[in-house]
């Protein structure tokens, strides 16, 4: 009996967990379908605005025209900051922070445009006429500011871009060269032979040198040795001459006395 109530009891528990998990996942669906709905309709909401304020523009002189003018700029450079900076936020985590200002910056840009809106229901002229530059400096100033992170952020993706591919493409003139490896070493063969036939150039050349200088040696060599030659016949040639001295000699003795 303690088994089975103990069984009953996990079981109990087990079914509450499971209902109280499918109801809190039920909220959150229903939370985020809600926020998706209002994002949704919000945007709609927008576009119409945009397209009312557009074609008062047009349509509307003055005054009146000149309201719808502000308020439609003052919208659309907010809209386009938005778009960039949420745009770039996932790559470059420093546009947070201007993503952050922009969410000051659209604060007093709702406040503003509830002024300008109530401004357009005023049907006093000379009020509407009194209003309107202070209005109108307020949604430049909101403008420019929008404008200024706007063409920051571009211009910083624009060189992070540029930077990357001037990378990029090193690493592929890198990786080309290296498909290309017979080329280097078609270059590294025809130095090496060409080398080679300088050394051989120059081999040759000191050779003939070499024996250039051999000959030069050898000619006088030569002319002693043709030297040693001469001396040595007129040494054998003084014996005889002077034994034909002496006999003159004794002759001539021999002669006085006859």
């Amino acid at each position: 009996m303690h088994a089975i109530g103990a069984l009953a009891i996990l079981l109990s528990l087990f079914w509450i967990a499971v209902v109280t998990l499918l109801v809190v996942g039920a909220v959150k669906a229903t939370k985020a379908v809600a926020a998706k709905v209002e994002r949704t309709e919000a945007h709609a909401r927008r576009v119409v605005e945009n397209v009312t304020l557009k074609a008062k523009t047009f349509t509307k002189p003055g005054a009146q025209g000149e309201l719808a003018a502000v308020r439609l700029g003052m919208r659309t450079s907010l809209t386009s900051t938005r778009e960039v900076l949420t745009g770039g936020v996932d790559s470059d985590g420093q546009l947070s922070e201007a993503l952050r200002l922009l969410d000051r910056l659209d604060a007093h840009a709702v406040e503003l445009d509830a002024e300008l809106r109530m401004l357009e229901r005023e049907p006093e002229p000379s009020r509407v006429a009194a209003k309107l530059p202070e209005l109108r400096e307020r949604a430049g100033r909101i403008t420019h500011s929008a404008e200024s992170m706007r063409w920051a952020a571009q211009d910083r993706m624009q060189r992070f871009a540029a930077d990357e591919l001037s990378r990029l493409s090193e690493e592929c003139e890198s990786e080309a060269g290296a498909l290309r490896h017979w080329d280097r070493a078609g270059e590294g063969a025809a130095g090496a032979g060409n080398g080679a036939g300088t050394g051989a150039s120059g081999g040759a050349a000191a050779s003939h040198a070499a024996g250039g200088f051999a000959g030069a040696g050898a000619r006088p060599g030569i002319a002693g040795r043709a030297g040693r030659l001469s001396a040595q016949e007129a040494l054998n040639l003084a014996e005889p001459l002077t034994r034909l001295g002496q006999r003159l000699r004794k002759a001539d003795p021999g002669s006085s006395a006859s």
